[in-house]
């Protein structure tokens, strides 16, 4: 008894701090969150001085004229931003990690740390590569290449093209990090599976579909499901990084806009409820369209 007893306390004194560290700096200010959005007529200056309006918050962000269009804009381009990065991300990832593992290759080393290392940079390096060195309209390589085919692409400002620019600089931050964790899983599928696939006569594209992707499927849903909840929170940094406080609207996504309701907190609030709310449901709902059978070798 006295053994499990001091193993117990043991545990307790190392689980009770974190506990106490997690409650005072996440769920607390997460119930804060959730608390002030049904108030209003407050800010930075006036904290004090809040009104309880309910639900108002909420409804305004749907209905009223000079803010629901910002509003729907905004989360449109969330969900964009989402579908696209994650697609073409994952899409490449996988390629290069089944390539690099699979495939006799020169070098292999040399391209996996350039493809890793846009991952060890900061949003605010990346974001200023691609703004004054890849999108510049003067000078920028992008720029240049699409003056060569005749185009005039406004990489910076152009209001149909800019969300694009964004998902252009986040996918090239992100596949080097998940085509290593891919590699890492690829690296464990034994190499009697192929060579069997191979006496079946199962070319490289069918073996990379029926047998490498099943196989890696548990760290393929693991990562998925925090990678989109991520991209909410990058979408953001990179905005910021790239436009600072003068971002065209067309680049605007969920955390942007709560984060320019400096004059009504009380409607940030709400924005910042939705945007918790709406990670969750998208990462139950990937959890279950993604759920299948474990393949084990």
């Amino acid at each position: 008894m006295k053994k499990g007893g001091g193993r117990g306390l043991f545990v307790g004194l190392c689980v009770i701090p974190t506990a106490i560290l997690f409650t005072l700096f996440m769920v607390v200010p997460t119930l804060e969150v959730f608390y002030y959005s049904f108030f209003g007529g407050f800010n930075k200056f006036n904290i004090v001085n809040k009104e309880f309006v309910g639900f108002q918050n909420y409804i305004d962000l749907f209905t009223k004229p000079s803010i629901a269009p910002k509003f729907i804009g905004t989360f449109q381009n969330t969900i964009l931003l989402i579908v696209l990065v994650t697609i073409v991300t994952f899409g490449f990832a996988l390629v290069y990690a089944g390539i690099l593992s699979r495939e006799k290759i020169k070098g292999q080393n040399f391209f996996r740390i350039i493809f890793y290392i846009p991952n060890i940079l900061s949003v605010v390096v990346i974001s200023s590569i691609f703004f004054n060195v890849i999108y510049d309209a003067d000078i920028g390589i992008l720029t240049s290449f699409t003056n060569l085919l005749g185009l005039t692409v406004k990489w910076k400002s152009g209001n149909e093209i800019v969300i694009f620019s964004l998902a252009i600089a986040m996918v090239w931050q992100a596949i080097g990090y998940y085509m290593v964790m891919y590699m890492s899983s690829m690296a464990a599928i034994s190499e009697s599976i192929y060579e069997s696939a191979n006496l079946e006569g199962a070319g490289r594209i069918r073996v990379f579909f029926q047998i490498t992707i099943p196989l890696v499927w548990t760290n393929i849903r693991t990562t998925l499901t925090f990678f989109i909840i991520s991209t909410i929170n990058l979408s953001y940094l990179f905005v910021r990084a790239m436009y600072g406080t003068r971002a065209p609207q067309s680049t605007w996504v969920l955390l942007y806009y709560m984060y320019e309701q400096t004059t009504d907190y009380g409607l940030a609030m709400a924005i910042g409820v939705i945007t918790f709310l709406f990670s969750f449901l998208l990462a139950g709902l990937v959890n279950a369209v993604t759920k299948r059978e474990v393949l084990e070798v």
